[in-house]
């Protein structure tokens, strides 16, 4: 079978008549809230990220870990505000992704942290440089349960690889995606399904070609190619891509660049998901990468209090008055897609 349909057959299995109905709730009142121009919220969230830590193995230019660069503290999520989190939402949570800023692996209770969401029959998701995927924690990844390990390849040389994963070693990538692939068949286990995927920059985007090749060879499922977030685009970027399809970014008549999308003022994500930061903070979504727009702190009151709470829909009405008001949504392609 298709390993995406087998992907997707898995993440219907974790459907249940809590979970439909909630999701139906959630769609419903976001269309509402849409046509409307007015708030109405039912439901809870069906997709959160929670991160597991901030801190990094890697220097990433574009990114608030690898540049160490965060005005928030950098730490490591506790079991209880974990657990806490998931007991409260388990019921109609269906997709968990254990990622936000940082390296999930460099948690020491991870695949603990895995295993008790997988209990509940949730869809658990994660993303990695693939650094620490020893063959001990490769087995260990698949027996947990988690159903999607998204590994970062941003090159198919290590002089590519290395221009935006600075610190960062493609054998050591390539050896971890071997030993994960290689204990998959040797527990016979169907998850996690494998993504390769390609942050598309200016100095690899000659390679994508070459990873879509990579990633056949070593039996991946899939390859994701992925636009990039620049912060200083303005004035032209090194990272900007050539090719206009993989870039969010457009060349003016003047020479300054602009984004290239209009910004609609509504957003899918502040209905159906949200991010927990390591310590408890609720914000609108991972674009917030400072948490300067928390909306609440699950170590302070109980989520569903969060998220139905005067704060959090005063947000939601900020974004349907003028999305582009709100700094963070200014570099953002995602937050009108519905199921994207």
């Amino acid at each position: 079978m298709n390993n995406n349909l087998t992907d997707g057959f898995n993440f219907l299995s974790k459907l249940t008549w809590k979970r439909t109905l909630n999701a139906t709730k959630v769609l419903g009142s976001y269309y509402w809230s849409k046509w409307n121009k007015k708030v109405n919220h039912k439901g809870l969230p069906f997709s959160i990220s929670i991160e597991p830590t901030t801190s990094c193995n890697l220097r990433c230019p574009e990114c608030p870990s690898g540049l160490r660069s965060f005005t928030r503290p950098t730490g490591m999520l506790q079991d209880e505000v974990f657990k806490q989190t998931i007991d409260e939402l388990h019921e109609t949570l269906l997709y968990l992704i254990f990622y936000f800023q940082g390296e999930p692996y460099l948690h020491p209770s991870f695949f603990d942290l895995i295993q008790y969401a997988h209990k509940k029959n949730i869809y658990t998701a994660t993303s990695t440089n693939a650094h620490y995927l020893t063959d001990e924690k490769a087995e260990q990844t698949v027996k947990s349960g988690l159903d999607r390990l998204i590994i970062s390849v941003d090159g198919t040389t290590q002089e590519t690889y290395e221009s935006y994963r600075i610190g960062g070693n493609l054998e050591k990538v390539i050896e971890g995606t071997k030993n994960i692939i290689k204990w998959k068949k040797k527990l016979n286990s169907k998850t996690p399904h494998v993504i390769f995927q390609f942050l598309v920059v200016r100095p690899n985007e000659h390679q994508i070609e070459e990873v879509k090749a990579l990633a056949k060879e070593l039996e991946v499922d899939e390859v994701g190619l992925k636009t990039a977030q620049i912060y200083d685009y303005e004035n032209g970027n090194p990272l900007i891509p050539t090719i206009d399809k993989y870039s969010r970014y457009k060349k003016l008549a003047n020479g300054k660049y602009a984004f290239k999308n209009a910004l609609s003022n509504e957003c899918w994500k502040m209905w159906h998901s949200c991010v927990i930061t390591w310590d408890g903070k609720v914000i609108p979504c991972c674009f917030d990468k400072d948490a300067h727009y928390t909306l609440g702190n699950t170590q302070e009151m109980g989520f569903r209090e969060i998220w139905h709470g005067k704060k959090y829909d005063s947000f939601r009405k900020q974004l349907l008055k003028g999305r582009s008001q709100i700094e963070m949504c200014k570099n953002c392609t995602e937050g009108t897609k519905v199921w994207g």
